[in-house]
């Protein structure tokens, strides 16, 4: 076999899911094993395993973990110091003045990944502009680094003031703490951010050197036990922003991972939309232990500045994803005023719902789910796992006893529960945004998704949900789909009217000059680069700016600036204003294109059969049970149409649709479910 396999492995909190694309062949497939938290290379190397990839077969390895966020969620990162310019010491412990929350007494600053003993401070100084007020004092600086080598640090951030305009200060430290701190990890915020905003800059820089040691021990660790095995294709990492990178680029910069987990799916989903003619489409992804929901507009997934973990601002592109404690392991309980609720903790992989058999006992959405029928004995997770009803029914048993109610009623309570909060996910990447729900499809994916996204469609009147092939690896399946990407970023704050096109085509020419090198040295020549211009906008004295694009043939793009600023600024504010505006940052995406996959097409029905259907029984509301059609997702084919009410099981994952609904099977085998379809054609019947 030669070596066009493509494999794709998506680590998450319970599963890690793998896709297997043999584009010679046309056979994709999908397969899940358990999440192994102890040893992540192992849970990895098992997955090559179980889809029976021959590394030495494999000519790209796209990959996802997180790992990184794990360590930030657990405070399990690298003992790390940070050194600031003189003067500027408290810069990242003291962050910004304002207050998100405002009314709530409750409120707390996020935790810091260190204390004030672990801040430095040197002697250098550089204005705006990047001219050097105070030259670096190097004995300063070698004292700094011989105290930190002394104390043991893992790893150290080093954010100088106003270095997005000069670096040549913190490029000099990071020699010096070679020489005098060799066993520690370095990160240097201008290599993260050439942006201004010294707090948001230092943040991530001290991000990307909490997660930096563990991050790089896991990578090389992986790429050295593939090499062992015979891979020598492209090793590539999910970025936070949509695309990938390099596993080398990824070893330097590893706060771009912290949001990858659910980008894949996000980027699968926009290639995805193209393929099916649905530019539009609300992404809900639900997994073990949380659910992803994001939004792909004109066929391209939303991105933005500013994304933030716990509070903590990380000022490099990332996809706008909303994220919330909602999985298929996620625990029911009462809460101090008995209340049923359900999540945000999780049973995890370990030990996984009661259902698994594996030692859980305390009740989740699985087990709920197991209880009224929509998940069944018959048919394994993953094609191993037998969910264990008994088990899942034990661990009901209790909470709807001292609730007063039948464990039917406890388990519909606890899904309609998961219900509202991914409503509410929803809403806040649509309707809080200024989007009508209506005018967007929901794609579903991930293990528990289809479990959820026809109740959820119908509550928001949304009209069609779309269920892609392999949804419970669907993530997996969306990093074969990625491009290796890289963000470049200068800011050039100045009125608009006052632009100058020549000196900001010099600054992009030089980004672009810069990102030519760095994907010539991944392997790409110039036909399979491509640039994007951007440029962020905002009204004089205005706080958050709006990303347009930048006119790269026009020799004064001033007018088309503010032309495309005022559109997006209506649409995103509702409103625009004869006030003057202003540009504060130039920015460039810089993509090295991959060979994108071919979806195999789904076989079309040569005579009149139809799939072959079972039934399961599910206990509805008043503990009423009826019965569902049962289908093996395997046994459809394009053209095929289902009437609810029914259940599609297949290898990853099971989707329910209720009466009234419809599924049509697609040419690419996704399932389009029209919400309540019967209903609608009995309206227009009536019209």
């Amino acid at each position: 076999m030669s070596k066009n396999v493509r494999i794709a492995i998506d680590v998450g909190g319970t599963f890690t899911d793998v896709v297997k694309l043999v584009p010679e062949t046309g056979e994709l497939r999908f397969e899940k094993v358990p999440t192994t938290p102890r040893e992540p290379t192992a849970g990895v190397l098992a997955a090559f395993e179980k889809a029976e990839a021959d590394p030495t077969d494999v000519g790209t390895f796209n990959h996802g973990t997180t790992l990184g966020l794990n360590s930030l969620l657990t405070r399990t990162g690298a003992r790390i110091a940070t050194i600031a310019t003189r003067g500027f010491r408290d810069v990242y412990l003291l962050g910004r003045t304002d207050r998100k929350v405002m009314y709530d007494i409750a409120f707390q600053k996020p935790e810091a990944l260190l204390e004030r003993y672990d801040t430095f401070e040197v002697t250098e100084r550089s204005h705006f502009d990047g001219s050097v007020a105070t030259p670096l004092d190097e004995s300063d600086a070698r004292r700094v680094a011989r105290e930190i080598a002394q104390r043991g640090y893992d790893a150290v951030a080093v954010a100088f003031l106003h270095s997005y305009s000069n670096p040549a200060h913190e490029q000099r430290m990071r020699e010096i703490l070679e020489d005098e701190a060799p066993n520690v990890e370095v990160t240097i915020s201008h290599e993260l951010s050439r942006e201004y905003r010294e707090y948001e800059r230092t943040s991530t820089a001290v991000l990307d050197a909490y997660i930096k040691p563990i991050m790089r021990s896991y990578l090389r660790a992986l790429e050295s036990e593939l090499e062992r095995r015979g891979f020598d294709g492209r090793f590539l990492m999910s970025r936070s922003g949509g695309g990938a990178m390099t596993a080398s680029a990824a070893r330097e910069q590893p706060v771009n991972l912290i949001l990858s987990g659910p980008a894949g799916g996000v980027v699968g989903a926009a290639a995805f939309a193209k393929l099916i003619g649905r530019p539009n489409l609300i992404t809900i992804d639900m997994g073990g232990t949380s659910l992803d929901a994001s939004l792909v507009q004109n066929g391209s997934p939303v991105s933005y500045h500013g994304a933030e973990f716990e509070g903590l601002p990380i000022n490099t592109p990332s996809l706008y994803i909303h994220t919330i404690g909602a999985g298929g392991g996620s625990l029911g309980y009462l809460d101090e005023a008995g209340a049923l609720q359900v999540g945000p903790k999780s049973a995890g992989a370990d030990p996984g719902p009661a259902a698994y058999g594996q030692g859980g006992t305390e009740p989740t959405f699985t087990d709920a789910a197991l209880a009224i029928g929509y998940l069944g004995v018959d048919t394994p997770l993953g094609g191993e796992l037998t969910l264990d009803r008994d088990k899942a029914i034990e661990s009901l048993s209790a909470i709807a006893r001292e609730l007063g109610l039948t464990v039917p009623s406890l388990a519909r309570g606890m899904i309609q529960i998961s219900n509202t909060k991914i409503m509410g996910a929803v809403r806040a990447i649509t309707i809080e945004l200024g989007h009508d729900p209506k005018e967007f499809s929901l794609l579903s994916f991930g293990g528990g998704g289809g479990l959820v996204a026809v109740d959820v469609a119908r509550e928001l009147d949304i009209p069609e949900v779309i269920v892609p092939p392999g949804q419970g690896a669907f993530s997996a399946l969306g990093m074969l789909m990625a491009n290796v990407q890289h963000d470049y970023s200068r800011t050039s704050i100045q009125a608009l009217d006052d632009l100058d096109a020549k000196h900001a085509n010099d600054l992009y020419a030089g980004m672009e000059a810069e990102a030519t090198e760095t994907l010539r040295g991944e392997g790409f020549d110039e036909e399979r680069m491509a640039f994007h211009r951007v440029v962020a906008v905002r009204y004089s004295g205005q706080e958050h700016s709006v990303t347009v694009d930048y006119p790269e043939d026009d020799d004064d793009p001033r007018g088309a600036i503010r032309a495309e600023f005022d559109r997006l600024h209506l649409r995103q504010y509702g409103h625009t204003m004869d006030d003057p505006i202003e540009t504060t940052t130039l920015r460039l995406n810089a993509v090295g294109l991959v060979d994108n996959p071919d979806l195999p097409s789904a076989e079309r029905r040569s005579n009149g059969e139809s799939a072959p259907t079972r039934t399961r029984t599910v206990t509805l509301e008043g503990d009423v049970e009826t019965e569902y059609t049962l289908l093996a997702r395997e046994d459809l084919m394009a053209g095929d149409l289902i009437d609810g009410p029914a259940i599609v099981t297949e290898h990853t994952a099971t989707t329910v649709l209720h009466d009234g609904d419809r599924l049509t099977v697609g040419d690419y085998g996704e399932l389009i479910i029209a919400i309540k379809y019967a209903e609608k054609q009995k309206g227009t019947s009536r019209g």
